[in-house]
C-alpha cells in the first residue's frame, strides 16, 4: 500500500499564523487539492494528521469537523479523496508535548492502516511535525508554504528532510518515480 501523510495548515490550506477557527477561514493553497487528486490517481492513500487541537482550546469538535467537511468537499470536487483525518486529542499544550502527540497520531495511523511507516512521505511545514516523522521512521518532507520558510532555518531539522516549494511539487516528484 502506498500511503502519504499530510499536515493540514500550511500544507493543504493557508496557515494564517493563528489557526483556522471557522470554516469560512479555510482556504486551499493553490495546487494542493489537485495534488491530492493526483496522489489518488497514482495509487496513494492520503491521510491528514493535524495537531491543530494541541494547545487550541478555542476550537471545538463541531467546528473542527465543519472545517474538515469543507476540505473534504473541496478535494472531492477536484476528483480526489482523503482516506482519514487524525488529530491530537490534547487541548492543553502545557501538559502535553505537541511533538509526542504527533508521534502518537503517526503510530495510530500505522495501526489503523496495518502498515509500517518506514519511508512513508510525511509532509509538513513545522519542526515538531518533521521531527515526529523522523522518530517513527517516516520520510520527513517539508514544504515552504505555511511556516516552512521559517522552519527551514531552524536548529533541529532532521537531516533527511526533503524540501519542496509546495505540496504540488512534492506530488510531481513522487509520481514521476512511480
Amino acid at each position: 500500500m502506498k500511503l502519504i501523510i499530510l499536515d493540514h495548515d500550511g500544507v493543504i490550506n493557508y496557515d494564517n499564523n493563528i489557526y483556522t477557527k471557522i470554516p469560512s477561514e479555510w482556504r486551499p493553497i493553490p495546487g494542493s487539492l489537485g495534488a491530492i487528486a493526483h496522489l489518488n490517481q497514482a495509487g496513494y492513500r492520503v491521510v491528514v494528521a493535524s495537531n491543530q487541537s494541541c494547545g487550541r482550546k478555542a476550537l471545538d469538535m463541531t467546528t473542527f469537523n465543519a472545517i474538515n467537511d469543507k476540505m473534504y468537499k473541496a478535494v472531492i470536487q477536484t476528483g480526489g479523496r482523503i482516506d482519514a483525518i487524525f488529530f491530537s486529542p490534547y487541548t492543553n499544550a502545557e501538559e502535553h508535548d505537541c511533538r509526542k502527540s504527533v508521534i502518537m497520531m503517526f503510530e495510530e495511523i500505522a495501526q489503523r492502516f496495518a502498515t509500517d511507516l518506514k519511508d512513508v512521505p510525511t509532509i509538513g511545514d513545522v519542526l515538531r511535525y518533521l521531527q515526529a516523522a523522523e522518530a517513527v521512521g517516516a520520510a520527513p518532507t517539508m514544504v515552504l508554504t505555511g511556516k516552512g520558510k521559517k522552519t527551514r532555518t531552524t536548529i533541529g531539522l532532521p537531516k533527511s528532510t526533503r524540501i519542496f516549494a509546495d505540496l504540488a511539487t512534492v506530488v510531481d516528484t513522487l509520481t514521476k518515480c512511480v
